[in-house]
């Protein structure tokens, strides 16, 4: 199903590949049928769909009108750097995310509860590509805010992940607001929800301590949703991280896409969106095994 609303979903999309292609190169009508030709535009639009999909298939995502290059070798090129800020993100957000969630829920109604929340509100609600550029312009000066790395920085090992990570700054934390913030909203209901559990008034009848209570029994029953809701999310993730790729020019998959989109460049589009689309159906069987891993009352047929 991917695949076919892809195919025909771009086909849609305006503009002319062989005119992106060409522009600013002396070309005549017949060079640009030859290339039409040549990446078999010129044929039925069933018998495309029919040479993508067979393809597709062997695993031959076609040959990018754009980089001049099989496309399954781009995005494999552009999949690291996107790998590297959503796991970085996602890891910080799911850390902070949950701790904020549970000490919210824990001092319900206090003045961190209400402060978290409606930041966390906030946060969530705030388009990613906006608070990208508040962020750049706040801190523009503090780090860089284009690319993954400076041409002059120094070839070792340390100098590079230095200057990586020193890029990494904001686009990071432009994801880590927005993902943070659902974390945190998550945990705090679904925490809220266990506080009532008899189970719990059982815990404190035996004497135990209110932060044991919490830690040892109120948590871990609690923070299933939110596991599963991480797995869920890292493969929206890669696929949302379009905007904040876009605006800070971050070379990864994202960033990829939008390029893709001026072409526009049908066989890139549609291989990036099956290997998106992948990630999403990959983390959504994950989160099912998992959560039938930590919750034996859950049967994984």
């Amino acid at each position: 199903m991917v695949a076919v609303l892809g195919f025909f979903l771009f086909r849609v999309v305006p503009g002319d590949p062989v005119v992106s292609m060409t522009r600013g190169r002396p070309t005549t009508a017949a060079m640009q049928a030859e290339l039409r030709t040549q990446f078999g535009l010129d044929r039925p639009l069933v018998e495309q769909f029919w040479h993508y999909f067979t393809g597709l298939l062997r695993g031959d995502m076609g040959t990018s009108f754009t980089f001049r290059r099989p496309v399954a070798d781009v995005i494999l090129e552009r999949l690291g750097p996107t790998l590297l800020l959503v796991g970085t993100s996602t890891l910080i957000a799911v850390v902070l995310g949950l701790w904020l969630g549970v000490r919210a829920a824990w001092r319900r109604d206090s003045g961190f509860d209400r402060a978290t929340t409606g930041v966390s509100l906030t946060l969530w609600a705030v388009p990613t590509f906006w608070l990208g550029m508040l962020l750049m312009m706040a801190t523009g000066d503090l780090f860089p805010s284009r690319g993954m790395r400076d041409t002059d920085t120094a070839p070792d090992f340390v100098s590079q992940a230095l200057d990586v990570g020193h890029h990494l700054v904001l686009p990071s934390l432009t994801l880590v607001a927005v993902v943070c913030a659902e974390y945190v909203l998550v945990m705090r209901s679904s925490l809220l929800e266990e506080m009532h559990a008899p189970y719990l008034t059982t815990a404190r009848a035996k004497g135990l301590r209110d932060d044991l209570v919490r830690r040892r029994h109120a948590v871990p029953n609690a923070v299933l949703p939110a596991i599963t809701l991480v797995f869920l999310r890292f493969g929206l993730v890669v696929a949302g991280a379009i905007t904040t790729e876009t605006v800070f020019s971050w070379p990864g998959l994202g960033l990829l896409f939008y390029d893709a989109l001026t072409g526009p460049d049908y066989f890139l589009l549609q291989g990036l969106l099956v290997v998106t689309a992948g990630a999403v159906v990959v983390m959504n069987l994950l989160a099912d095994v998992l959560h039938g891993v930590l919750d034996p009352r859950v049967k994984v047929v």
